[in-house]
């Protein structure tokens, strides 16, 4: 997969799977399966396994390893494969290298998690994991206000395979400067904070954004990015209408139940348990009712 092919998988719809559990808290993999061939039949073209809604932080390495073979396997040709890696140098590497040797085309490399992070190590940490694979595109994913866009551009100075960046501040005039002086032809932008932010962010540049809503009505996230990609910010505005309660139920508490209220949609739709790892947790049953409501008026 060349440089350009894999900037126009990230120019769409990103979606990020949940991972679904068995009763005994394993990996359900027909679950995952069947949930992965729902969003490519709709018409998904671009997949992260092992991303945030997919509970990355609660999977064991072997588990990891686990869903990006299923992920490529099940989107074979039908669907570009971008997979997160993240925790230490050595664990990221390994994974990216994984993540190639299974087909992938890309990796989105998560936040570093720890909380002492120099600008200096921030392109250091980077580095080393895009140099470990220099066939996969690498998209950095960006949740770090304070962090300047000339880093981007210094870390693509030496590693051309980092070809975009997930930016996830909640601050479209923050991205706006971020993306110019990074470069904002240089990368292909990904709003990080998926369908509510992404009107603001295209306005300001991005060409793409990520999804967890695309795991419960697919049509409604690609129906928003085909009204952005033409210009039509009513007709995107429409679809952030119609999904505005259900997100604001992911975004409630510090997003504490950004994943919950995922799982307890597709719940209701039958489609796989509610089971969620800690730190998250499931909804109460008093709060379940609302999101079965919404999940039934988009699938009936």
């Amino acid at each position: 997969m060349t440089y350009a092919s894999q900037r126009a998988a990230l120019a769409d719809v990103v979606a990020i799977p949940v991972t679904p559990f068995t009763d005994d808290g394993s990996i359900d993999r027909a679950a995952h399966r069947a949930l992965l061939r729902r969003m490519l039949d709709a018409g998904v073209h671009t997949l992260t396994p092992n991303g945030n809604t997919g509970e990355f932080y609660a999977l064991s390495a072997d588990e990891r390893r686990a869903v990006t073979e299923l992920t490529a396997e099940e989107a074979g040709e039908r669907a570009t494969v971008l997979v997160g890696v993240g925790h230490d140098v050595p664990t990221a590497v390994a994974d990216a290298r994984h993540a190639q040797e299974t087909g992938a085309q890309m990796v989105m490399v998560h936040q570093p998690a720890h909380p002492y992070v120099s600008d200096a190590g921030w392109v250091d940490y980077h580095r080393a994991i895009a140099e470990a694979v220099p066939a996969l595109g690498v998209v950095p994913y960006i949740r770090n206000e304070r962090l300047p866009g000339t880093r981007l551009a210094e870390l693509a100075d030496t590693c051309p395979n980092v070809i975009g960046a997930k930016y996830a501040v909640p601050d479209a005039a923050r991205f706006a400067g971020f993306a110019r002086d990074a470069g904002l032809d240089r990368f292909v932008w990904v709003a990080g904070l998926a369908e509510p932010y992404a009107p603001a962010y295209f306005s300001a540049g991005a060409t793409g954004f990520t999804s967890g809503l695309v795991n419960v009505a697919p049509a409604l996230s690609l129906d928003m990015l085909e009204a952005l990609r033409s210009g039509d910010y009513p007709g995107a505005m429409k679809v952030w209408e119609e999904i505005r309660r259900f997100e604001e139920l992911r975004a409630a508490g510090a997003s504490a139940n950004n994943v919950t209220v995922v799982k307890e949609a597709l719940a209701a739709l039958g489609l796989c348990r509610r089971d969620v790892r800690p730190p998250s947790k499931p909804l109460p049953e008093s709060e379940r009712a609302e999101v079965a409501d919404i999940a039934a008026r988009w699938c009936p």
